[in-house]
């Protein structure tokens, strides 16, 4: 193998490692700021993201329930975090408003393909911002982190009762 190609591909894979350099960072707060006026600019409705502070790597974003499902009237935060390698390594993404939620676990974890072995650099903060709205209304049944919750969806009337006191208590308690 010649030299020359094996170092140019040794830098090529280094964008994509933690320790990624100066440029390849750059190269991802841009495409982060590009993200960001596009989320700022679309008027989607119930979605928002800004970051945190002035690190361009971490994210804190809202989604509102969308109308028409249990979820409709509660607003949920979330911390988005971009590793180095995005927009071709997906963002590590939690609630931070406790979700009971058949896809959410109690540490905030959020179990969604496109966020895990589904990802693709086509993706961006606004579709995945929506992909959870939707998904707080359409769970995927068939792979909870949520056992509990999830049988409890059968039962919409119990489930919304339950969701819904769940929400106001962490809310109380938050506020005092």
């Amino acid at each position: 193998m010649d030299p020359a190609a094996a170092t140019n591909s040794a830098t090529a894979r280094k964008g994509a490692e933690p320790g990624a350099s100066a440029a390849s960072r750059g190269s991802v707060g841009k495409r982060l700021q590009q993200e960001l006026m596009t989320l700022m600019m679309s008027g989607d409705k119930g979605v928002s993201a800004f970051p945190e502070s002035d690190n361009l790597f971490r994210w804190i974003g809202t989604i509102d329930g969308a109308a028409g499902t249990v979820f409709e009237g509660l607003r949920y935060k979330l911390s988005l975090e971009f590793p180095s390698g995005y927009p071709y390594n997906a963002p590590t993404v939690k609630f931070i408003t406790p979700c009971y939620h058949p896809n959410v676990d109690t540490q905030g974890n959020i179990c969604l393909d496109i966020l895990k072995d589904k990802w693709s650099a086509l993706y961006d903060v606004r579709t995945i911002l929506l992909s959870l709205q939707s998904l707080l209304g359409e769970p995927n049944n068939e792979s909870p982190l949520n056992p509990q919750a999830a049988e409890l969806w059968q039962n919409q009337p119990a489930y919304k009762k339950h969701l819904h006191e769940q929400y106001a208590k962490q809310q109380k308690s938050r506020d005092s």
